[in-house]
């Protein structure tokens, strides 16, 4: 049977991208420049849930929601109605200046959902990036020591900092040094490529051991503020490291105060199956850093922590004309209540249980995908050559574009850009998945073709 006639959701044209697109990607051009990169030539006119409808009126399934912005999915009603009051009583007086309740508020309410239940304070800001660089300033301020260790394929942002501590060269890195000193990577986990014959737990000690080793060739525990990790590696490709070799990790940090960072900016608020994915590699981090979901896609980000830790800086050491907005500040507060009102940890479990057994029920059919993989809804496949293991980056570039013609967005990740990632609204119905789910198995039928990648 056709499933294109099966389609309740997803409405895409023949001629997509239609008259009015083509006609604001072609401004698109002239004025914006050309190195803000563009997975898809959408043009959102309106959102709602998993869904999206475009300027001449294609529908779209939603698999990418703003690279991990949406968990709450588009334009939930509960935030657009908190952003509407907060914006008749006031836009911004700038917390440094005339402070506002909801910035207390959402600090409190980060307070008890953050692991770990000692005393804590948050700065709000405006970024991921801030985020990370903030939580850098507060850990250095803090230990008096300037090392930082990120990992290899982690993302931490574009900015100065954030480049240094990211690892992917292109796009990101490329042309844009020299880069900021005393940041160091140290080896991370890739579980699909451990060694032939060499169990989990015997790869995650000897990970941790190379880690070990780290601290003795590269790095002196003497000189090093903070360890910066994402417990789910994502824009490396949603790589689940062993719980063994996390905990190592810190427990390697806590022995040699060093302390450890949290980078939940992609894995927060639900993605994983609980609020924040460290909770589920047994760990209370030192500091933690989020933005993304918090609020709904509304710019803000927060850096959370032992409160000895985050008082460590002086006053105006740290901060920001906007970061924290009123308008931020309430999207998250009504944010988390709708994430814990409609338990939509428990329901992303749910979506990754049925993205995984519908793709690993596939593997044997697609020889091309070499893994299936997730921590609650934050799933991902990995291409590779059967014949060679060679990663298939142009096949799935191709995959991206041939789904989003099919009518779902969704995004490449990895080192090797060879990972399709999944980052859907958690609000996303079983009807809604299961469409998208058989329109990326066609596509890869048909991107795969005679087998020739």
């Amino acid at each position: 049977m056709d499933f294109q006639s099966k389609r309740q959701f997803v409405s895409v044209a023949a001629d997509f991208p239609g008259p009015a697109a083509r006609k604001l990607l072609e401004a698109r051009r002239q004025y914006v420049p050309q190195g803000l990169s563009n997975t898809t030539p959408i043009f959102v006119q309106q959102a709602q849930g998993a869904l999206v409808t475009e300027v001449d009126g294609n529908v779209f399934l939603d698999f990418a929601g703003a690279i991990g912005s949406l968990n709450v999915g588009h334009c939930p009603p509960e935030v657009v109605e908190a952003l509407q009051r907060q914006a008749e009583q006031y836009i911004h007086s700038c917390f440094h200046v005339a402070m506002y309740e909801p910035y207390v508020k959402l600090a409190e309410k980060l307070a008890s959902i953050t692991p770990g239940t000692f005393a804590k304070k948050t700065i709000l800001l405006n970024s991921g990036a801030e985020a990370v660089e903030n939580a850098v300033k507060i850990a250095r301020k803090y230990t008096g020591k300037p090392g930082i260790v990120s990992f290899s394929r982690g993302f931490h942002g574009r900015t100065l900092l954030g480049m240094s501590l990211t690892s992917k060269v292109k796009p990101y890195k490329f042309q844009m040094g020299p880069y900021a000193p005393a940041t160091y990577k140290a080896m991370y986990p890739y579980p699909l490529y451990r060694p032939e014959g060499m169990t989990e737990e015997a790869y995650a000690n000897f990970c941790v051991d190379q880690f070990e080793q780290f601290l003795l060739t590269e790095a002196a525990p003497e000189e090093l503020a903070a360890v910066i990790m994402e417990p789910v590696q994502g824009e490396g490709g949603f790589i689940i490291p062993p719980i063994s070799y996390v905990q190592g990790i810190f427990e390697i940090c806590q022995k040699k105060g060093i302390l450890f960072i949290s980078d939940e900016i992609q894995t927060g608020f639900g993605r994983t199956g609980t609020m924040f994915a460290s909770t589920q590699f047994g760990i209370e981090p030192d500091l933690i850093t989020m933005s993304k979901s918090l609020a709904a896609g509304v710019p803000i980000s927060a850096v959370t922590g032992r409160a000895e830790i985050m008082d460590a800086p002086s006053i105006g050491e740290i901060g920001g004309t906007y970061g924290g907005s009123p308008l931020g500040c309430v999207a998250a507060l009504a944010t988390i209540e709708l994430i814990e009102r409609d338990r939509l940890c428990e329901r992303s479990v749910q979506i990754g249980e049925q993205i995984r057994s519908f793709f690993g029920a596939l593997q044997q059919q697609f020889p091309i995908i070499a893994e299936v993989r997730g921590l609650g809804a934050m799933c991902a496949l990995e291409f590779a050559d059967p014949a060679t293991g060679k990663p298939l980056k142009e096949f799935v570039a191709k995959l991206v574009k041939a789904c989003c013609e099919s009518g779902v967005i969704v995004l490449s990740a990895g080192i090797y850009s060879n990972v399709l990632r999944f980052l859907t609204p958690l609000v996303i119905t079983d009807e809604q998945l299961q469409e998208g789910l058989q329109i990326i198995r066609d596509a890869i039928a048909s991107t795969a073709g005679t087998g020739s990648y």
